[in-house]
């Protein structure tokens, strides 16, 4: 197999990614004494940095594969929003597909950290679903991105923040398959059986448990007949179900496999699904075999953990190490 004629043909593919977007704000600092007002620790300000989170992550890590991204989302009127829009411009990812609206706040998860230890996160949020208005609005939108992009691929990046109603996944959806245009879901619990109809869904352990009301006597045997039984159940044509230390599972109508986690020396498993999802996706337009999509996925989910923070795949170095392993 040519790898890297594969991973020269993402550099072609538009791909949308709908869903919940958020700005991941550090603020780091010394600790060296308590505070003689209340039992706490004094955090002495060094350095605050605000990164692209949520949905705007699965962003980086297609744009870092060589696609182009576009997000589709709905932030607030406020300052973070243009905060949030810089970050968009400084990293050369589109805005078309981002709505503004004044009945919500934009998403911000501050992490204090102190000494290198996070001490508190601050979460400034609206969790309620978008209203009719914003919704309507919100899919004249993406049908305008959709009209005036050749779109590849779209990814539901669900985070339970609203963006993602019942309306706006069914008509999208609908909206894709009439247009031959892959689909993939990384969910959340409480959108879970709405996106029927879909190329690949991709549930973690946890997710797949909690959606079907399982828990497994024989590890291997669970997984297998609950991923098939979700995937009859959604309409799915795949369903990718992730393992954590056990690798990854993908099943579609014909063939189910089983890929192993690769040896890691594991510093951090933050933002590994986001990687997942979208080498999966950018694998599925290029039409490789589920196994292939398995195997490179769950290879760049590995190679992310190794690195602290939330970070984005590096194409060159998955490309070389899956040159290393498969060639």
């Amino acid at each position: 197999m040519n790898f890297r004629k594969i991973f020269e043909s993402f550099k072609d593919q538009d791909v949308l990614i709908i869903g919940d977007v958020m700005i991941d704000s550090y603020v780091e600092g010394k600790v060296n004494r308590i505070s003689p007002e209340a039992p706490v620790p004094i955090l002495n300000f060094a350095k605050r940095e605000n990164r692209l989170g949520g949905a705007a992550n699965v962003a980086l890590n297609i744009h870092s594969m060589g696609a182009n991204p576009i997000i589709c989302s709905v932030i607030g009127n406020d300052e973070n929003a243009d905060v949030f829009l810089d970050l968009l411009k400084d990293e050369n990812i589109s805005a078309e597909g981002i709505e503004r609206s004044s009945e919500r706040m934009t998403t911000v998860k501050t992490r204090i950290i102190g000494n290198n230890q996070q001490m508190i996160r601050i979460d400034e949020e609206d969790s309620h679903f978008l209203s009719g208005h914003e919704e309507e609005k919100f899919l004249n939108r993406v049908e305008k991105v959709m009209d005036s992009n050749t779109i590849q691929g779209i990814i539901f990046q669900d985070y339970n923040k609203g963006v993602l109603t019942e309306k706006v996944i069914q008509k999208i959806t609908d909206l894709a398959n009439s247009k031959g245009i892959i689909t993939t879901v990384d969910p959340k619990k409480l959108n879970f059986y709405a996106y029927e109809n879909v190329t690949l869904f991709k549930p973690n352990l946890k997710e797949l448990k909690e959606g079907m009301g399982v828990e497994f006597r024989d590890f291997k045997e669970g997984v297998l007949n609950s991923s098939g039984k979700l995937r009859e159940k959604l309409n799915a044509k795949v369903v990718f179900t992730t393992l954590s230390e056990h690798g990854v599972f993908i099943t579609d109508e014909n063939d189910h496999f089983f890929v192993p986690a690769h040896v890691r020396n594991i510093a951090d498993v933050s933002g590994a699904g986001d990687t997942v999802i979208s080498v999966a996706t950018l694998c599925m337009i290029a039409e490789l075999d589920i196994k292939w999509v398995a195997e490179l996925a769950n290879l760049a989910g590995g190679m992310v953990c190794e690195r602290v923070g939330v970070v984005s795949i590096d194409r060159e170095a998955l490309l070389n190490e899956v040159m290393k392993i498969y060639s």
